[in-house]
C-alpha cells in the first residue's frame, strides 16, 4: 500500500508538470516522516547517491557539448556534410543524420542535440521543399545518437552505478549507435524515393576541399576524448576536462567563443548539472525506499516465477523500460531500476555491458515518447510547432529505433564485440 500511494503521488505530480526531482523529493520526503526516520537520513541518501568519482566526468562532457555549441562546430559538421552528399536526393535528411553522428562524439545529450542543431537543420530543411513534419522527425530520432555514442552521459551514470569500466561501456555503444544512424539513413531514402520535389545541389571538390579544412579540428575531438579512455592514457573524468579545453580552444580561435562569453558557457553548464545532479539525488532516495520495501525483492520473485528464459525476461524489460521512460526522465530511471533488474539480469546470464547498452537505448527512445518526452518539447518552441504535431513527425522514426533495439538486445555480440576486440 506504501508504495501505490507512492506511485501515486509521484505520477501525479507528474502529470502536473512538476518538475521530476520536486515530483520524486515530495512523496519520498513525506514517506520518511511518516515512517518516522530522520531527515538526516534522506539527506545522506540523497548526497550517497551523487557522491561518485565516475560521476565528475558527467558536468566536464555537458561543458564540452556546451561549448561546442557556442564554437559554431554543428554549422561547421553541417556545411562539411551537405558539401559531401548535397547531389543526393534527400540529402538534408542524410546530412542531419551525419552532423548528429559527429556531434555525437562532443555531446552525451540528446537535449543539446536537438536544440543546438534543430535550430539549425529544421530551417534549412524547409528552405529546400523538405516537410516540417519530416524535417524536426529526423532531427529528434537522431538526437538519440548522442546519449548512445560516447562520450555518453547516459553511460557514465550506469557504469557508476553497475559498478562497470566506463571505457568499456563506451566501446560497447560505439556499434549500437552506427546501427541507429544506419537505420535511421535507410528510412530517409526509402522516403525520399517517393519524393519528386526535393532540391539537390551540384557536387563541388572546391566546396569540399574548403568545407573539410573547416572541420579536421573539431574531428579531432573524438581522437582526444575517445582515444585517449580507450588508449588508457586518461581516465573518463581527465578525458572529458582535456575534451573541454581542447573544444574551448577551437572556439577562442574560431573567435565564436570570447572571454566574456565564459561567464554564458559555465551558467549553461552548472544549470544543466545541477538538473541533473538533483534527479540523481531524488532518485538515491527512492532507491533506498525502494530497497527498504524490499521491491527489488519481490520484482526478482516476479519475473523468475513467470520465466527462466533469457530472451523473454530480455522482452520484459524492453517493455518495462519503454514505458518508465514515458513517464520518467531517463536519469531517475537508470538510478531507480539498474540496482534492481541488474542482479536478475545478471542471473539470466547476461552480460553487464549489454544490458547498460539495452538500458539506455530503451530510454532514449523514451524522450520521443509521450506524455515525458523531452526531446519533443525541446523541438516544439524551436520549429514553432506544437508537441503533438511534432511527435506526428518524430512517430515513423521509431520503426528502425525499435528494430535497433530488438537487434542489439537479441545479438549481444553487436554490444560484446568491440570491448572484447579492445581487451576491456
Amino acid at each position: 500500500m506504501n508504495m501505490l500511494l507512492l506511485a501515486a503521488a509521484i505520477l501525479a505530480l507528474l502529470a502536473l508538470r512538476v518538475p521530476v526531482a520536486f515530483a520524486l523529493l515530495g512523496p519520498c520526503l513525506t514517506y520518511v516522516a511518516v515512517e518516522g526516520q530522520s531527515i538526516g537520513l534522506s539527506i545522506r541518501e540523497v548526497t550517497g547517491a551523487i557522491d561518485s568519482f565516475p560521476l565528475l566526468a558527467v558536468p566536464l562532457f555537458i561543458l564540452v557539448g556546451v561549448v561546442a555549441n557556442h564554437a559554431g562546430i554543428a554549422d561547421r559538421l553541417f556545411d562539411f556534410a551537405l558539401a559531401l552528399v548535397g547531389r543526393v536526393k534527400g540529402s538534408l535528411g542524410y546530412v542531419n543524420i551525419g552532423v548528429s553522428l559527429g556531434f555525437s562524439w562532443m555531446s552525451g545529450s540528446a537535449l543539446a542535440d536537438a536544440a543546438g542543431l534543430g535550430k539549425v537543420e529544421v530551417p534549412a530543411m524547409v528552405r529546400k521543399g523538405y516537410s516540417k513534419r519530416f524535417s524536426v522527425g529526423v532531427t529528434a530520432a537522431s538526437s538519440l545518437i548522442g546519449p548512445v555514442m560516447p562520450p555518453s552521459i547516459p553511460a557514465v551514470i550506469y557504469a557508476s552505478l553497475a559498478a562497470v569500466s566506463t571505457g568499456a561501456l563506451f566501446a560497447a555503444s560505439v556499434v549500437p549507435a552506427f546501427l541507429m544512424a544506419s537505420a535511421l539513413a535507410i528510412t530517409v531514402f526509402l522516403w525520399a524515393r517517393r519524393q519528386s520535389s526535393l532540391e539537390s545541389q551540384p557536387f563541388d571538390w572546391g566546396r569540399l576541399r574548403s568545407t573539410f579544412v573547416r572541420v579536421i579540428g573539431p574531428l579531432f575531438t573524438p581522437v582526444i576524448i575517445l582515444g585517449g579512455i580507450l588508449g588508457g592514457v586518461f581516465t573518463p573524468t581527465e578525458a572529458a576536462a582535456v575534451g573541454a579545453a581542447y573544444v574551448l580552444v577551437l572556439g577562442l580561435l574560431y573567435r565564436k567563443v570570447r572571454p566574456r562569453d565564459l561567464g554564458t558557457i559555465l551558467r549553461d553548464t552548472a544549470a544543466t548539472t545541477a538538473s541533473i545532479t538533483l534527479i540523481l539525488g531524488a532518485s538515491g532516495l527512492l532507491a533506498w525506499i525502494l530497497a527498504r520495501e524490499q521491491v527489488p525483492a519481490a520484482v526478482a520473485e516476479f519475473m523468475l516465477g513467470v520465466t527462466d528464459n533469457q530472451v523473454v525476461f530480455l522482452l520484459m524489460v524492453n517493455v518495462l523500460l519503454i514505458f518508465l521512460g514515458a513517464v520518467l526522465e531517463g536519469t531517475s530511471v537508470l538510478v531507480i531500476t539498474v540496482p534492481i533488474l541488474l542482479p536478475i539480469a545478471v542471473e539470466f546470464g547476461v552480460d553487464p555491458l549489454h544490458f547498460g547498452v539495452i538500458a539506455i537505448i530503451n530510454l532514449m527512445i523514451g524522450l520521443l515518447t509521450p506524455p515525458i518526452g523531452a526531446v519533443l518539447y525541446v523541438l516544439s518552441p524551436v520549429t514553432g510547432l506544437p508537441v503533438h504535431e511534432v511527435f506526428r513527425g518524430t512517430a515513423p522514426f521509431l520503426i528502425p529505433l525499435f528494430a535497433v533495439l530488438l537487434l542489439v538486445t537479441f545479438v549481444p555480440s553487436v554490444v560484446t564485440f568491440l570491448p572484447g576486440l579492445l581487451g576491456l
